[in-house]
């Protein structure tokens, strides 16, 4: 029965770093047309905000559970790098705040997910 419960939890951080992705492809095609910082930084960013999802792809198909864990504490990483370059190009002024504040609060709770999502597996039995 808890089972059933958790299933729309794991389609809704699916769909939350998929659309995340998506927005950061976005952010990735209008910093590559500025400045050469905005491109570099936007590589970054893009390298890092779509690989979140494709981690947590990976691990739903986990061999076991110490594999599950593995590649979500892997999008955990992915997450908060993106965070970091998200910050950065806020706090140079590459992205103005009004423009990236929402991209950077969705990282902030990915984050949180993903570091609830580890803690709890890895402690469960």
């Amino acid at each position: 029965m808890s089972e059933r419960k958790e299933e729309p939890r794991k389609r809704d951080i699916n769909n939350r770093t998929f659309s995340f992705a998506c927005r950061i492809v976005l952010l990735y095609q209008h910093l590559a047309k500025q400045r050469y910082a905005a491109e570099v930084l936007g590589k970054q960013v893009l390298r890092s905000g779509t690989a979140i999802g494709a981690n947590l792809e990976e691990a739903q198909a986990g061999q076991s559970r110490a594999d599950f864990v593995s590649k979500c504490n892997i999008a955990l990483k992915e997450a908060r790098e993106t965070h970091y370059w998200l910050r950065l190009l806020k706090e140079t002024k590459i992205v103005s705040a009004e423009k990236i504040g929402n991209l950077l609060g969705e990282a902030n709770e990915i984050v949180a997910i993903l570091t609830s999502i580890v803690k709890k597996t890895r402690t469960s039995t």
